[in-house]
């Protein structure tokens, strides 16, 4: 299997139901996220959100969106939770293996897999975890608009 980057772009936060979230959109050098999956998959974050606990922590996350080289398409959306800790909910389109109903990228199921991310998504983790800890965690004051100002570089990701 080779092993190729892909690019990342943080197109800037996103707010759903109070909740400020950083986005992430991950895609194919040769081929960009299309406007539709983009869309399609925004539409169906509220719903992906809907359960998300308020128990008091700040009401923050970040969201990847990842197209696959084939048809697939992947929207994980992390939450914040219990000060320190990170939920997540993911929906994909188009993969058939994750029992997808067809393979068209735009139609959005909810996943109930215990999967956290790939290796592309897990690199956008990395950064999510160090940027909590020095805006929320470490400071005599939580820093929110720090945090959410911090993105990851937009660029080649995977390696």
């Amino acid at each position: 299997m080779a092993f190729r980057d892909k690019d990342l772009r943080a197109p800037g936060p996103v707010t759903v139901d109070g909740r400020q979230l950083k986005r992430y959109h991950i895609d194919q050098p040769q081929r960009p996220l299309e406007p539709e999956v983009e869309k399609a998959a925004y539409d169906v974050l509220p719903a992906l959100l809907a359960d998300v606990p308020d128990d008091g922590t700040p009401a923050a996350g970040w969201v990847v969106l990842h197209r696959g080289a084939d048809t697939g398409a992947y929207l994980l959306a992390y939450t914040w939770v219990w000060d320190n800790a990170v939920e997540v909910r993911v929906a994909a389109a188009g993969q058939p293996a994750l029992d997808c109903p067809d393979q068209d990228s735009t139609n959005f199921v909810t996943l109930r897999r215990p999967a956290v991310g790939c290796v592309w998504e897990l690199a956008v983790f990395e950064h999510e975890r160090a940027a909590w800890v020095r805006h929320m965690l470490a400071p005599e004051r939580p820093d929110l608009t720090g945090y959410l100002r911090d993105t990851r570089a937009d660029g080649p990701v995977g390696r």
